[in-house]
């Protein structure tokens, strides 16, 4: 089959397995590079047996490259991931996953996947069956799921999430990428449903429940540690997402991160909030604002020097955070991996261009061609060095 990008709104509908296979192979080269040399000269300390919870694309799938050739842990993930078929390519997660599982087994590293609702609790179980056969105790649980919807396993009650601001109406510019339009978009204030819902999906209880299940069937290590990903942003973004629905979510993190503190003191383990730089991915490309924010601070971060991918930001939240002797912590105990995007000059810089985009000058003030560019390639299009005239076997299994 000889595959091209069905691009619907701010989804592509299909996905490459080589072009996926390409950018997995192009992390794993970055993460040898920068770590696994030294690393192991140097005994540094790191994970040994991690538990990577939304490990198929993104900062997830960056975790759990990170964590398996840049350290040789071995990993365990989970997704919700659609095999190919006949008529229809799997999802760039399935390609990501059987391309990660290829090398690592290649490397020698175990490395299994469980696919389904993260959010149950037969994942769950099923998770914690696996670690008692295969890795006996994890001393790494990364928390990295993006979803819109939720359903309660106690309840059975299924929430939504919505993307509103919170208290009072927002109007604001916005980049239509399906229509290549600058335009004003006006946001009507969300309900306290709507909030209430937002944080049932994307607050700390699900990353909560997953720490206790864990520690109560014996496989967390002493010493354990978690982390569960935000971003947080700066006062361009803040009303769409620092003080929306979503951003109140995200701080549901930083009470989850305190009780899992509190109920796993047993172990001593240590739960952080790690705050990640903005980027182009499945979850940012339906945030309205976000494509414009992001083709603009890849505008100026690339001018500057300072522009870093979900491989580059992950491993240095591997090597200044986690397994660091002095981490970069905020006030609230969170790790900082943002600072480049969010320092005064930086977001001085983003703000001029802010005021002066419109329509006309769109392109010539932003980089839409490397956010395009990071678009297509979250679902295997536009990778450098892939044929996409020749015909590929899209019927990929995880091995």
């Amino acid at each position: 089959m000889v595959i091209k990008p069905k691009v619907r709104g701010f989804i592509c509908t299909n996905a490459h397995p080589l072009g996926c296979k390409k950018n997995v192979g192009n992390q794993i080269a970055y993460v040898k590079s920068q770590l696994h040399n030294t690393q192991q000269a140097q005994n540094t300390e790191g994970p040994k047996n991690v538990l990577v919870i939304g490990s198929s694309t993104g900062y997830g799938l960056a975790s759990r490259i990170t964590a398996a050739f840049g350290y040789a842990a071995n990993t365990l993930g989970v997704c919700f991931e659609k095999a190919p078929s006949q008529r229809k390519t799997g999802t760039a997660g399935w390609y990501n996953t059987g391309a990660f599982h290829e090398q690592a087994h290649r490397d020698g590293l175990y490395a299994s996947t469980i696919n389904g609702d993260a959010f149950s609790d037969e994942i769950k179980a099923e998770a914690i069956a696996a670690i008692k056969e295969n890795l006996g105790k994890v001393d790494l649980v990364i928390y990295s799921l993006a979803s819109p919807r939720r359903t309660d396993p106690d309840t059975g009650d299924v929430y939504k999430s919505t993307l509103k601001p919170v208290g009072q109406a927002y109007t604001t510019k916005t980049y239509d990428t399906d229509k290549d339009l600058v335009h004003e978009i006006a946001l009507e204030p969300a309900t306290d449903d709507e909030i209430a819902q937002t944080v049932k999906v994307m607050g700390g209880e699900d990353w909560e429940r997953w720490l206790v299940q864990l520690n109560e069937a014996g496989v967390l290590s002493e010493n354990c540690k978690t982390t569960a990903y935000t971003y947080i942003g700066k006062e361009l973004t803040w009303p769409i997402y620092g003080q929306a629905t979503i951003g109140l979510a995200k701080e549901d993190l930083d009470r989850a991160a305190s009780a899992i503190i509190e109920k796993l003191s047993g172990i001593n383990a240590q739960a952080n909030v790690s705050s990640l730089k903005a980027l182009v991915t499945q979850a940012s490309s339906a945030i309205p604002v976000m494509p414009l924010y992001i083709s603009l601070i890849y505008k100026v971060m690339k001018e500057e020097g300072t522009h870093e991918g979900c491989i580059e930001q992950i491993v240095g939240l591997f090597t200044n955070c986690l397994y660091s002797q002095d981490p970069t912590l905020d006030d609230m105990k969170r790790f900082r991996m943002d600072d480049k995007e969010t320092n005064d000059a930086t977001q001085a810089k983003i703000k001029v261009l802010w005021d002066q985009v419109t329509q006309d000058t769109f392109h010539e003030l932003s980089d839409y061609k490397g956010y395009n560019t990071e678009f297509l390639n979250l679902f295997g299009f536009a990778v450098q060095d892939v044929d996409y005239e020749a015909d590929v076997d899209t019927l990929v299994q995880w091995r």
